[in-house]
């Protein structure tokens, strides 16, 4: 039986959610090193053209989907096709790949933020860092607590828990980062990370289809995309909301987001003369030598692991709501059991993902380990893929036409962009995906 579904208080309270889902360790923690090892501004452009040719349509795309049919990702979806039901189950498997590491590294970030609140400097940081993750009992515990808080927000419900916590969290994800950001600038040196970041050299790419495939993957990590999210966030929109003008929205708090996430990190590393092209570990390896080696370093790493753990929790909750959504409206289930449930099956994945960094470290797939391998699978393949079929799903089976009258409030709102739109949806962002995520395996 179909439960009683909740709704967003307003507008307002949608974009906050939705950002808050989009602004998240994509942001924070994955953007400045995907800049950094894809060439700084290079990879900046890419990621800028592949938000408005993928992130903007198929944004709009999804929420229509969700809103349309009012249901969880998997019945939304087959609400439009019964064959085609199976485009919910993908984005629930990438919901679900992304939450089995996920709160992971929501844990990492507590044990950093707690640390420099003790004013307890880390030393050789590569060495703190390994040491730290390899740990059978630590990293696990503080997994299950990031994972135990996010639980709890989602069980107060949609607009009672998600909202009202997104409501408060954003803006004050936006200060401290914009704070975060005025002290890297204000380093020695900071003009090099400057530079780096905005004015493009093509001498610093290393194969133009990894950094297209780079970029074309953190639009799709960092606006939630291919994964259910924004299909079960449009299911508790009204019906008088404005899909357009919550998605440009929600991408501009995204790029705004992005960018200065590059002014709070690049600034800093060449302040100190530390490598930007360090990868996953300049939030832990790079970053605290800089915390530790500057004055009042101290204080602002507490503030910059702040903001990384509140972005990762209104990610998380976005993430955790596709499954709770599907579990209480596909499955029937009571909220607090849906959420009970998915807190001990993600707590059992989660604490895998953290010993595959120690003593499980030999348990390989594919010469992955399994936290390497959830990662690699949720952003290189099923957000991808998921993305493409909603394109496919819109384009071609629900068809412009319907999506356009859903879009437009059944015409009481302007969609000069239709024609614009159909040709993106069916044409260009396929293309597009299919290009990048071929040329990624060659």
């Amino acid at each position: 039986m179909q439960a009683e579904r909740e709704s967003w208080s307003g507008k307002f309270g949608f974009i906050m959610a939705a950002a808050g889902s989009a602004i998240g360790l994509g942001n924070i923690w994955k953007f400045p090193y995907m800049a950094g090892t894809s060439g700084g501004a290079v990879f900046l452009i890419a990621y800028v053209i592949f938000l408005f040719l993928l992130g903007v349509p198929v944004m709009t795309a999804e929420i229509s989907v969700g809103r349309f049919a009012g249901m969880n990702a998997v019945d939304s979806c087959r609400r439009i096709s019964e064959k085609w039901e199976f485009v919910g189950w993908i984005g629930l498997a990438g919901a679900f790949a992304i939450l089995s590491y996920y709160s992971v590294v929501g844990g990492w970030v507590i044990k950093y933020a707690l640390k420099y609140l003790r004013g307890i400097g880390t030393g050789d940081t590569e060495a703190y860092f390994n040491s730290f993750v390899s740990k059978t009992g630590e990293p696990v515990l503080l997994h299950i607590i990031f994972l135990l808080v996010c639980a709890l927000i989602v069980l107060c419900g949609v607009s009672a828990g998600i909202e009202r916590v997104s409501k408060i969290l954003l803006p004050l994800l936006f200060v401290l980062l914009i704070v975060t950001a005025a002290f890297s600038l204000s380093l020695p040196n900071a003009e090099e990370g400057v530079r780096f970041f905005l004015v493009p050299k093509l001498s610093e790419v290393n194969g133009w289809g990894s950094v297209c495939l780079n970029a074309m993957g953190q639009v799709f990590f960092s606006l939630s995309l291919g994964m259910g999210t924004l299909i079960t966030y449009g299911s508790y929109l009204k019906k008088d909301s404005n899909i357009r003008s919550s998605a440009y929205t929600i991408i501009a708090l995204d790029s705004i987001a992005a960018v200065l996430s590059g002014f709070a990190v690049m600034p800093a590393v060449f302040s100190v003369g530390l490598e930007p092209r360090s990868g996953p570990g300049l939030l832990f390896l790079t970053l605290p030598a800089v915390f530790d080696s500057v004055p009042f370093g101290r204080w602002v790493a507490v503030a910059f692991f702040l903001l990384v753990l509140l972005a990762a929790v209104t990610s998380a909750i976005s993430l955790m709501e596709v499954l709770i959504a599907f579990l209480t409206g596909r499955l029937g289930m009571k909220r607090i059991s849906a959420v009970i449930l998915l807190t001990i099956v993600l707590g059992i994945t989660g604490a895998i993902s953290s010993l595959s960094n120690g003593i499980l470290s030999d348990m390989l797939i594919f010469g992955m380990t399994f936290f390497d391998f959830m990662s690699f699978l949720s952003d290189k393949i099923i957000m991808p893929i998921g993305g493409l079929l909603m394109c496919l799903l819109v384009g071609y089976v629900w068809g412009i036409p319907a999506a356009a009258n859903e879009i437009s409030n059944g015409g009481k709102l302007p969609f000069r962009g239709k024609n614009l739109f159909s040709f993106v949806i069916r044409y260009v962002s396929p293309a597009l995906i299919i290009i990048v995520f071929v040329s990624s395996f060659f």
